[in-house]
């Protein structure tokens, strides 16, 4: 007859051991995480909208990006616009300005006059 050595273990008890060593999530946390999302959705719906805010002369609400803004100032030129006096007004860099006019040229929002200089398309 040989002996039984320790205890039996139920299956309960070595499920868990598994998920516990594992790391898999269970339904309680799955629920938590809901949870989590859901007063995070409700938070962001009631944010204002990202990036536009009033300005402080007028009530006007300002360009929300780098490219609204360099558009504007081409499209209140109505001969056309060098890159560098968007740079001098906008002060972005060089490179970030070269992507912004070649995305607005891809869009077919503006049009090139000559080397540099730009416009807004009809």
């Amino acid at each position: 007859m040989t002996k039984r050595k320790g205890k039996t273990v139920s299956f309960d008890a070595m499920v868990k051991f598994f998920m516990h060593n594992y790391n898999i999530p269970t339904k309680r946390d799955f629920d938590r995480l809901n949870d989590r999302l859901d007063r995070l959705e409700k938070l962001i719906r009631t944010l204002p909208a990202r990036g536009r805010r009033p300005t402080e002369k007028t009530n006007e609400l300002s360009p929300a990006s780098a490219t609204e803004i360099v558009l504007e100032l081409i499209k209140h030129s109505p001969n056309g616009i060098a890159i560098t006096q968007i740079r001098e007004q906008t002060g972005f860099d060089d490179k970030k300005l070269r992507n912004i006019i070649y995305r607005l040229n891809q869009m077919g929002k503006i049009i090139r006059v000559n080397r540099g200089s730009y416009k807004a398309s009809e």
